[in-house]
């Protein structure tokens, strides 16, 4: 009737306008989800994540790091443990990861391992904040303070990566295995990279023993004294450089 009275075809506006499939036939029933008709935003890549870290400056980056979820160690965390010192210091120390003592302070190396490195410090006329940057691999305490899992550290890398851009150290101390391998992607053990001046995407780089380790194995302590004394060798001969770079221009 309405054909005949040339009122078609009549167009209605749909309230939903997702688009359901029919049902497949009966023999696949059994296995047919019905699309859902919730919107997910979609989520940014891991290359869109750490080109925006990349892109921070320090406030920015201090207040991402605060506020990260971005693996589950911030599940258990009392502050994320961002870094301290100098941010234009000559020397970068990194370690694994926080403690308790760390995790409930905001603060890197505050616990007994803490005031071992300042001892350490302390040894080579340097001192915590006065040309001295201290950070981490990971940025939240690894449950038990075990070593960070591969994927937790990967997690935190960019953070570590745009805070090593922003200072700029002419040299870097890698304190332990975990921030050795994670720094030069290396397997290695400590004893097969001390010794050696190494490369961090152009950065000069000494590894030696972390705090912890020390306050456990005693007799390694002079190895590591070394360690300390060839890092101070190794920015001489770079301040040298400089120096004779200056002079000849």
């Amino acid at each position: 009737m309405l054909e005949e009275m040339g009122l078609t075809p009549i167009w209605r506006l749909r309230e939903d306008s997702t688009v359901v499939e029919p049902p497949p036939a009966a023999a696949d029933a059994a296995t047919y989800h019905p699309p859902s008709t919730i919107h997910h935003p979609p989520q940014p890549a891991t290359g869109d994540r750490r080109g925006e870290i990349m892109r921070l400056e320090w406030k920015g980056l201090k207040a991402r790091v605060a506020g990260c979820t971005d693996c589950p160690l911030h599940a258990n965390r009392n502050k994320a443990v961002f870094g301290v010192g100098d941010e234009n210091a000559d020397w970068l120390f990194v370690g694994e990861g926080p403690g308790a003592d760390e995790d409930a302070q905001g603060e890197p190396f505050v616990g007994q391992a803490g005031k071992l490195l300042d001892s350490m410090l302390a040894a080579i006329k340097l001192k915590r904040g006065a040309n001295v940057y201290i950070a981490n691999v990971v940025k939240c305490r690894p449950p038990g303070n075990r070593n960070p899992e591969s994927a937790e550290a990967l997690a935190c890398e960019p953070y570590l990566h745009r805070q090593i851009d922003l200072i700029r150290p002419k040299l870097i101390v890698a304190l332990g295995k975990v921030a050795a391998a994670n720094l030069l992607a290396s397997d290695a053990s400590v004893a097969s990279m001390r010794g050696k001046v190494h490369d961090y995407r152009g950065t000069p780089l000494i590894v030696t023993y972390h705090p912890a380790y020390l306050l456990r194995t005693l007799q390694d302590k002079a190895k590591a004294w070394a360690d300390l004394c060839f890092a101070v060798r190794t920015m001489e001969g770079l301040h040298g450089g400089e120096a004779a770079v200056a002079e000849k221009a």
